[in-house]
């Protein structure tokens, strides 16, 4: 019995066994045959293929391999293409044209810089391929207004207005601006001069500094920067030209409590890569905000290794911005090509003359217009945030408005275009609060020079033209204006006009540097008059005059006058008493002594004499002593309050 339950279950497991083995080979050959039916779209990659290009490679080939683990059903596959931009426009111009001409690409991956996607965007167009850059953010490359331009990336523009709004948030008037010499750094300056227009803020300088420019080229403009008034500097660089900016500009010391830096992103983004960090203390960076996910922490974990194997000298292993803008549009495109159900994936041969050249030379895509059109659908939450694509660009998120505070950036406060600045962020919140710039909605700052404190924004500078301020010469009156000359024949000027100039010169938001010019005659004698003092002002010969000039219909048709602060005519001084509001015998004073016993005498004789001729007759008249006296003093004071007929009925007034 044990022996035939034994060969039963031999069997049962031979049976097994064999079914398992059938599953396998069906598995395998249904997968060859959906692997036959897959359709490998061809993708070109144009990088500069450097540490930092291959590694953002290596995550785009890590994306497309972590969306189709999980999206096997899928019947297109994007096969990458790579070329070498050799970080330049020419290479990466000739990059493009190979993956146009030579391959047949359905879409192009990059170019890394705004400088090289002007020419790529133009390929683009003419082959009617879809250009899709993760960090291309120039403003100027939107106003190609090509249909085939994604940009899975922010526009710069978009951070204009956390930029402006630290500027409200402290009362800066004025700001200067420092940015690359390149299509980078010029496409953010309209939208950023605008803006800090409508908000009254001027910039009375622009830096432009070349991004190939030596040591000494940037010492010499921020040299020449440190001798004009203003101390806020907006920058607008690329990382490796940030770094030799900041490091010199603290070897010359302009990273002092004197001075304000704001940074766009950047610059932001890179602020935990900077070497060394403490160039940068206190400086003030704007930078998208990224929801920290599960899915972001393992890519974290998974980009350290990409890392090490790309770069191991590498000291920043943590991902910015890029690298996941870069993981989200290759996703972004493995959708769009599946949505767009491609299956004619050639180039349209075009007709060119026997003179044509190369650019000339390459068809269209028979798929690109369809390809485009699915990519510009496409939405889905990224390692970045919420991926979606308005007019072909990716919808600005919050953005984050970090401190450097030491080896890394600190998180102070948040900016959305419906609420300014806020120190946290709600998305579940109305949007109808009202829109802030209020600098107590930022957490603790630390400034440059380690200070807690903001900067003013100005100081006086060594190069500007003094204000030429005319004063009188007197010989009365001094308290008003003195001036007085010292041995070295410098004059030293001083009174009460003189001490309200000061005053409101000091009040001013901003540095303005004045001197005083007496108006006075080689051997300091007063020049004139006041009518002659007002006309130099007209004249051109002084700027402003302060003293004690009076406010006249004739001076008022060449100048202009200040509101009065101090009136004119003839006035008395007289010596002040003191107040005896707080004497109680105070009465007593509108009448002299003399007039007041007199005013006694007569209300005593009068009692006496109505006593006479009353006491025989009248009852209320007699009685003892001290009645009678009472009665004497007391009937003259009662009258001045009321009549009395039926007391004295024997008299007649």
């Amino acid at each position: 019995m044990l022996k035939t339950k034994s060969s039963s279950n031999s069997n049962n497991t031979n049976l097994l066994y064999l079914l398992v083995y059938l599953l396998t080979i069906n598995f395998r050959i249904l997968s060859t045959k959906m692997a036959g039916a897959q359709i490998a779209v061809k993708v070109g990659v144009v990088l500069d293929m450097y540490a930092y290009g291959n590694m953002t490679f290596n995550c785009i080939s890590t994306a497309l391999s972590d969306f189709y683990a999980t999206h096997d059903h899928y019947k297109t596959r994007l096969d990458l293409i790579t070329r070498d931009s050799k970080g330049d426009v020419i290479g990466a111009a000739a990059a493009a044209l190979d993956l146009l001409k030579n391959v047949q690409v359905q879409a192009i991956i990059g170019p890394m810089y705004s400088v090289q996607a002007n020419f790529l965007i133009s390929l683009g167009q003419r082959a009617e391929v879809p250009i899709i850059t993760f960090s291309a953010t120039s403003p100027s490359l939107s106003l190609l207004r090509s249909p085939y331009f994604i940009r899975a990336a922010l526009n710069d523009s978009s951070q204009v207005g956390p930029i402006v709004a630290i500027v409200q948030a402290f009362g800066w008037r004025e700001v200067v601006l420092i940015y690359e010499d390149n299509e980078f750094g010029e496409g953010i300056v309209p939208f950023l001069i605008d803006a800090l227009g409508k908000a009254k803020v001027l910039v009375p300088y622009r830096s432009v500094i070349p991004p190939l420019a030596t040591d000494d080229q940037i010492a010499a403009e921020l040299y020449k920067l440190m001798t004009m008034q203003t101390r806020i500097f907006i920058v607008h660089v690329l990382n490796p030209l940030a770094a030799r900016l900041f490091t010199k500009a603290k070897e010359i010391g302009m990273m002092s409590q004197d001075y304000a830096w704001i940074t766009t992103d950047s610059v932001a983004n890179d602020f935990n890569s900077m070497d060394p960090p403490s160039v940068m203390l206190g400086v003030i960076g704007v930078r998208p905000y990224i929801p920290n996910t599960k899915q972001l922490d393992d890519f974290r974990i998974r980009y350290k290794e990409i890392v090490q194997q790309t770069n191991p000298k590498a000291l920043n292993s943590d991902p910015d911005i890029y690298v996941l803008w870069a993981y989200d549009s290759a996703i972004a495109l493995a959708m769009a090509a599946e949505e767009a159900g491609l299956k004619d994936l050639t180039y349209q041969v075009t007709k060119t003359s026997s003179n044509s050249t190369d650019l000339e030379s390459f068809g269209v895509s028979l798929s690109g217009p369809n390809l485009t059109r699915a990519l510009s659908n496409t939405a889905f939450v990224g390692l970045a945030g919420n991926f979606h694509l308005i007019d072909g660009e990716l919808q600005a998120p919050p953005y984050e408005i970090v401190n450097m505070v030491g080896p890394e950036a600190r998180v102070i406060g948040y900016w959305m275009k419906e609420n300014g600045i806020v120190s946290e962020l709600n998305f579940t919140s109305s949007s109808a609060n009202a829109y802030s710039t209020s600098k107590f909605n930022l957490g603790s700052t630390i400034w440059p020079g380690n200070k807690s404190s903001p900067p003013k924004g100005w100081v006086v500078p060594t190069n500007g033209k003094k204000l030429r301020v005319g004063v009188p010469v007197k010989v009365s009156f001094t308290e008003f204006v003195r001036v007085t000359w010292n041995s070295d024949n410098s004059t030293k000027v001083e009174g009460y006009c003189i001490d309200v100039f000061d005053a409101v010169m000091a009040a001013l938001p901003y540095g303005v540097p004045y001197e005083y010019i007496p108006f006075a005659t080689p051997d300091h004698k007063i020049a004139g008059d006041y009518n002659d003092l007002a006309q130099q002002v007209y004249l051109g010969n002084y700027d402003a005059v302060a003293g004690d000039v009076t406010i006249i219909g004739n001076r008022s048709q060449y100048v202009d006058f200040t509101l009065p602060y101090a009136e004119s005519g003839i006035s008395m001084v007289v010596p002040v008493e003191d107040d005896k509001r707080g004497n109680k015998s105070l009465f007593l004073k509108p009448l002299t002594r003399n007039m007041w016993f007199l005013t006694v005498a007569s209300f005593v004789s009068i009692g006496f004499m109505v006593h006479i001729f009353e006491r025989p007759k009248n009852k209320e008249f007699r009685g003892s002593l001290g009645h009678e006296l009472g009665m004497i003093f007391w009937f003259p004071v009662s009258t001045v309050f009321f009549a009395h007929s039926k007391l004295t009925p024997h008299i007649i007034f």
